[in-house]
């Protein structure tokens, strides 16, 4: 490898090679922790899967357009909500399709995989005996596929906001580990309320993002509704990409080999932006981590690599390195000693982080069920229900989404203030807080809102008046007979006529206040669910959040002192050596710390011809 001018370009070697070249050097000065890091990067080097997320609110066509990108009739289709469960399709030699289902009692065991016969995958639910009576968790599908093949995962996700439907923090749950989100609405109309609240969340958790106005073929109109949707970006502050697609031109396009059909369909639109923003942001992502991985790896081995070789050369100069290593490492142990400090912020941060979503996941809930149980007390219930379940459904959406936004932002504030105890050390990187890839997949099903009790028919109202009459007609009636009147007479008749109307007016308002209490306590039964489900995974998540920036903090204290240790240790011994091995040692050091430090430039020229964003991210 030769060694690049510093404002070259990055030399083209590829990355594996200077990665193998990375763990050979490690693995010769011993380093396997080094050697681990190295190689869990060249997995990814090798293995580039790139997550792509499909989501959307119920019936916006996911599934068909999943179907159409992959010219596969694989996602099942229809009128009503035909996904239930997210699906993970990757690549595979053969057809095969696997039912994840939650361990026994949702507890935080392993998870089963049942092998299904791909063309049963629409025909089986809940309900079927191969879930065993459990939940299912989602489908992962492998299938001979070219653009799977290239590394894409697709993932088909439940419709989000409608009553009934799984909601739309598990998508979300979803959304940070993506390499990218499709946000799918249809093009009968404008965007939405709850359409534009899920964008904007998703947004936040995935810089790469694209809006895809789907069914064109269906409605003439949609360069109007297309030119309005982007209006409503342009007001939310959304600045999201907007792609017109049409999954039935697509599959008639593939189907009779037709490019005009295929450029009409857009999909031609979508293939450029996800090489220009998936493709090629990930690979920059990767780039600049294998640079940061490399550069560390050769500042840790060039650390003990140079202090021995100052030893060997000059005996006086290896004993001042000594005295220097031995402050070092007494500055690394108080660091490790000090291992307690970081840690009690990390636990005491996330003892408050758990303590402040848990109250605000509670006072979002609460507010949604005291406002609906207010528009309950000035409505009748029995007629807008459906209406109150599609609010109630739609709210909660909205504040399980940004619960989850809150608990990331607060996560990575808590991970910044961890990483100011190694300022002694340099900078240290930030850990990854996403949720992991089969993290918050559907965990939140609380059932549906309870039914009201139907109101009478019209038989039994007319009932209840005539009960009610017969009082009157029959009290009054008797007391007309003593004026020598029949019992049926006009006072008599009139009497039973307002008694009756009372008795009708009196039931009407019983049975209007025991259906607001019954839909309040719908409505309060409905909500703790929510509550109690969401609890779960919201410290499910926190547990993954801490044990993920303990491991990595853990991990960079411990690299830190092994260096120290094996610097001291190597200057110590070269200081003692004979006098005759010592050319010969000095020249084999002088070799590694060349290819040490030509590592280390190649990273360094790597790193720096990367285009940077703000705030020093790599930009797109």
């Amino acid at each position: 490898m030769g060694t690049p001018a510093p404002n070259a370009t990055p030399p083209a070697v590829p990355l594996l090679s200077v990665l193998d070249e990375t763990i050979a050097a490690a693995r010769a000065a011993g380093r396997n922790d080094l050697v681990g890091r190295l190689e869990v990067a060249a997995d990814r080097v090798r293995d580039p899967r790139r997550r792509i997320v499909v989501a959307g609110l119920l019936d916006q066509g996911k599934s068909r357009f999943v179907n159409a990108l992959l010219n596969l009739d694989i996602c099942p289709v229809g009128d009503d909500a035909t996904t239930a469960v997210p699906m993970l399709l990757s690549y595979g030699p053969e057809p095969r399709a696997e039912l994840v289902l939650a361990a026994h009692g949702d507890s935080s065991g392993a998870e089963t995989r049942v092998v299904v016969p791909i063309e049963e995958i629409g025909r089986i639910d809940a309900r079927s005996p191969l879930a065993q009576g459990r939940r299912i968790v989602r489908w992962e599908v492998q299938v001979p596929n070219v653009l799977l093949a290239d590394g894409i995962v697709l993932i088909d996700t439940p419709g989000v906001g409608a009553h009934g439907s799984s909601y739309a923090a598990n998508v979300l749950g979803l959304v940070p580990a993506a390499d990218a989100v499709l946000v799918l609405s249809d093009a009968s109309t404008e965007l939405t309320e709850p359409e534009l609240a899920f964008l904007r969340q998703v947004r936040e958790l995935c810089p790469t993002v694209a809006l895809l106005l789907t069914k064109t073929d269906l409605y003439p109109h949609w360069r109007q509704v297309h030119e309005a949707d982007r209006c409503h970006l342009e007001r939310a502050g959304l600045d999201v990409p907007m792609i017109a697609v049409s999954s039935l031109l697509r599959s008639h396009a593939l189907r009779l080999q037709d490019p005009q059909l295929g450029m009409e369909s857009g999909f031609g639109v979508l293939y450029q932006f996800l090489r220009d923003q998936v493709v090629a942001r990930d690979q920059l992502a990767t780039r600049a981590a294998v640079a940061r991985d490399i550069r560390s790896a050769a500042e840790h081995l060039a650390l003990a690599l140079g202090s021995e070789l100052v030893a060997v050369r000059d005996p006086a100069q290896g004993a001042a390195a000594v005295r220097e290593l031995q402050s070092a490492r007494a500055a690394a142990e108080e660091l490790h000693r000090r291992t307690a400090a970081w840690q009690q912020t990390l636990a005491d941060g996330i003892t408050d982080l758990a303590g402040d979503v848990d109250h605000d996941l509670r006072d979002r809930l609460r507010t949604i069920a005291r406002t609906t149980e207010e528009w309950i007390d000035e409505h009748d219930p029995g007629r807008h229900w459906e209406r109150i379940a599609e609010h109630l459904t739609g709210t909660i959406d909205t504040a399980l989404g940004d619960n989850l936004l809150w608990t990331h932002t607060r996560a990575l504030y808590l991970a910044e203030r961890v990483a100011e105890h190694f300022s002694e050390i340099g900078a240290v990187d930030l850990p990854d807080v996403r949720p992991g890839p089969q993290a918050d997949t559907g965990h939140t099903n609380s059932g549906t809102l309870a039914d009201l009790e139907p109101d009478i028919g019209f038989g039994s109202k007319l009932l209840v008046g005539m009960r009610g009459s017969y009082g009157g007609v029959l009290m009054v009636g008797l007391a007309s007979t003593f004026a020598g009147l029949a019992l049926l007479n006009p006072i008599s008749i009139g009497a039973g006529v307002l008694v009756g109307g009372k008795a009708f007016r009196d039931d009407k308002q019983a049975r209007l206040a025991k259906r607001r209490n019954e839909a309040k306590a719908a409505v309060r039964r409905f909500v703790d669910d929510v509550a109690f489900q969401a609890g779960k995974e919201s410290k499910d998540r926190l547990h993954r959040i801490h044990r993920a920036l303990r491991d990595h903090y853990a991990g960079v204290a411990q690299r830190s002192l092994r260096s120290l240790d094996d610097s001291l240790r190597a200057a110590q011994e070269a200081a003692t050596m004979a006098t005759t091995r010592r050319a010969e040692r000095a020249a084999l050091l002088e070799q590694q710390l060349r290819v040490v430090a030509e590592l280390r430039r190649y990273a360094d020229v790597m790193q720096a011809a990367l285009p940077t964003g703000p705030a020093g991210t790599v930009a797109p």
